[in-house]
C-alpha cells in the first residue's frame, strides 16, 4: 500500500509542479485518491501482511556551520562514510566542503536527542560563479554576472579574499553560494570564494523576458543568449528557474550559453527532513515554496507565529517530503541579527592542524580561529594550545568573514 501512495503522489506531484505550489483543492485531490487506492469508501483491499521493511530516511538542507563531521541546521552528521558530490553529480572528497557552503544531506534517521546523524550522501553547488562588475562596500553589495549579491554577517569569505569584501577587486571571478531572495531580487550570500580561471562561468536563477524567435532570455540584469546552447531545458518559461553554464567572454552585451538546465532539484521521498533557507514563492502562511521545493504547512506549528512567514522570510521548516512537497510539521520564522548577536553562530570540532602564538591564531578543520581577553576557555588556556589537541570552539565570524573569532575554546577528549 506504501508502494501505491507514493507513485499516486509522485504522479499528481508531477501533474501541478510547474506552479511548484500545492492548491488545497490539489491536495484534497490527492487524499481523495490516495483513500480511494487504499480502499476508503469502496471494496476493501486485502492488507498487505508482509510489507518490504523501510529504513527511516531523512533530508536536511542550509548552509555549513561547522565541522565535526558537519554541522548543518544544528545537527552534527558523521561523514566518513558519506559520498561527497557536487550539482554536476562529480565526486569530491569531504575536504572541499566549506564553511557556508549551501549543502544538502541525506542520511540516517536523525537523533533529535543528541543533535547527531550518519550522512549517506551530500551534495554542494553554488549560485553563481563569474566575474564582478561593481563593488559596493557601504552598501555590502556587489555585482556579479549582472546579479546583485549581499554580503551579511554570516556570509564566510575564503581566506585568500584578505579583508573579505574590502579585498574584493572588480573582474575578479569569483564562486558565491547563496540563497535567493525573491522578495528583494538578489541573492543572500553564505560563502564567496575566488574562482580563479573557470572553463565557464555559471548562473541559477528565474528566466524573464524569454524571447523564444530571439533565443534570449534575463536573469536579473544578465542577457542569455542560447541559441547555440548543446542542451536547452523542455521548460524553458519566464518565471521557471534554471541553471545556466556560460561561455567566459559575453558578446554584444549577451553571455552565451553552452547549456541551459531546469534549476529545481529533484527531491526524493524522505521521513524527515528539515530545510532551513529563503521563501521563493508565497500563496500564503501555510502554502509556499523554500529554495524551489513545494511547502504544505497547514497541519504545522508555527511557534514564532504566521505573520512572518512571506515571500522573502527566512524558516526553518521541519516535515516529510513525500510527492515532491515538503508537508510541513513546524515551520520557524529565524531571526537572523538575534542569531548572530548569541555569539556562537558557527561551531568546530577537531584537531588542531596550525598554531601562531604571536598572532592569537591557531588553523582548525581549514578555518582559522582568533582568541582574545574576552574568550571563554575550558579544560585548557592558550599556552595549552598546540598541534593534534583536541577542541571545541564556538564564535562569530570576524568582521570581514575571513576567519571565526572565538568566544569559547573547550579542550575534547
Amino acid at each position: 500500500m506504501s508502494r501505491q501512495i507514493n507513485v499516486i503522489a509522485r504522479a499528481v506531484a508531477a501533474l501541478g509542479r510547474g506552479a511548484r505550489l500545492l492548491p488545497a483543492a490539489g491536495s484534497a485531490a490527492v487524499l481523495a485518491v490516495v483513500v480511494a487506492a487504499c480502499g476508503g469508501g469502496g471494496g476493501a483491499t486485502p492488507p498487505d501482511t508482509n510489507p518490504p521493511p523501510q529504513a527511516a530516511s531523512s533530508f536536511t538542507s542550509g548552509a555549513i556551520s561547522g565541522f565535526g563531521s558537519v554541522i548543518v541546521n544544528g545537527v552534527r552528521f558523521d561523514d566518513s562514510g558519506a559520498e561527497v558530490v557536487d550539482d554536476d553529480g562529480g565526486r569530491h572528497g569531504r575536504d572541499d566542503l566549506k564553511l557556508g557552503a549551501q549543502v544538502e544531506i541525506e542520511a540516517s534517521s536523525v537523533d533529535r536527542a543528541s543533535g547527531h546523524g550518519v550522512a549517506t550522501r551530500i551534495r554542494f553547488g553554488s549560485e553563481l560563479v563569474g566575474p564582478v562588475s561593481a563593488i559596493d562596500l557601504a552598501g555590502q553589495r556587489l555585482t556579479v554576472l549582472g546579479q546583485q549579491v549581499a554580503v551579511g554577517a554570516r556570509t564566510v569569505f575564503d581566506d585568500q579574499l584578505t579583508g573579505g569584501l574590502a579585498g574584493v577587486q572588480v573582474d575578479q571571478v569569483l564562486e558565491v553560494h547563496a540563497q535567493f531572495d525573491a522578495a528583494q531580487g538578489l541573492y543572500r550570500a553564505t560563502r564567496i570564494e575566488a574562482a580563479g580561471a573557470p572553463s565557464e562561468f555559471k548562473l541559477r536563477g528565474l528566466v524573464a523576458a524569454l524571447d523564444a524567435a530571439g533565443h534570449t532570455f534575463q536573469i536579473g540584469a544578465a542577457t542569455i543568449n542560447y541559441a547555440s546552447a548543446a542542451e536547452v531545458t523542455p521548460q524553458l518559461a519566464n518565471g521557471v528557474r534554471v541553471r545556466v553554464r556560460l561561455q567566459t567572454t559575453a558578446a554584444g552585451g549577451q553571455w552565451i550559453a553552452t547549456r541551459v538546465d531546469n534549476g529545481e532539484r529533484e527531491h526524493e521521498d524522505h521521513s524527515e527532513a528539515e530545510m532551513t533557507g529563503l521563501i521563493t514563492a508565497w500563496t500564503s502562511a501555510t502554502q509556499f515554496s523554500l529554495d524551489g521545493l513545494a511547502v504544505d504547512a497547514r497541519n504545522a506549528t508555527f511557534p514564532d507565529g504566521q505573520a512572518g512567514v512571506v515571500l522573502g522570510a527566512r524558516v526553518e521548516v521541519e516535515g516529510a517530503i513525500v510527492g515532491g512537497v515538503l508537508m510541513a510539521t513546524k515551520v520557524h520564522v529565524e531571526d537572523e541579527e538575534q542569531e548572530h548577536e548569541r555569539g556562537e553562530d558557527y561551531e568546530l570540532h577537531g584537531a588542531i592542524t596550525a598554531v601562531d602564538a604571536l598572532a592569537h591564531t591557531f588553523t582548525l578543520r581549514g578555518v582559522v580561529v582568533a582568541y582574545t581577553d574576552t574568550t571563554e576557555w575550558r579544560g585548557l588556556a592558550d599556552t595549552g594550545l598546540a598541534v593534534d589537541v583536541k577542541v571545541e570552539v564556538k564564535g562569530n565570524l570576524s568582521a570581514d568573514g575571513t576567519h571565526l573569532d572565538a568566544t569559547r575554546i573547550s579542550l575534547e577528549d
